[in-house]
């Protein structure tokens, strides 16, 4: 199996307060959630949004095995290239889907107006 390709994006924020956000935390640390992160180390987007998610995930002590990183690159077209971005259908980044034994049960896209951990937990609690 190649080694896992990894984003600098995920870099977990250290001024990212935990404490500020509980229930998020208690949520994403929860079940047994896959997260599969699309974005680039190139976009601004994947930049201010990626360090606060991978510091939630980090607060909610998610096994590093159970986070996916899957960098995309941008076609002269504009469209995305990188692994599994047709299977997914990733158009926009940052993208995370989050699965739970193999099916899709959330998912975050690049223009959503609140943060991708408090958008995932408001999912995963519906």
């Amino acid at each position: 199996m190649a080694e896992a390709e990894t984003l600098e994006t995920m870099q977990p924020n250290p001024a990212w307060d935990a404490a500020s956000y509980p229930d998020v935390v208690e949520t994403l640390a929860d079940g047994d959630y896959t997260f599969k992160v699309w974005g680039g180390d190139w976009c601004g987007d994947c930049r201010s949004q990626l360090p606060d998610f991978a510091a939630a995930l980090d607060a909610a002590d998610v096994p590093a095995e159970r986070i996916e990183h899957y960098p995309v690159e941008k076609a002269d077209d504009g469209s995305k290239i990188g692994p599994f971005v047709e299977e997914y259908g990733i158009e926009l980044i940052p993208t995370v889907v989050v699965e739970l034994d193999g099916e899709e049960v959330a998912r975050f896209v690049e223009n959503e107006d609140v943060p991708i951990a408090v958008y995932l937990a408001e999912q995963l609690s519906n």
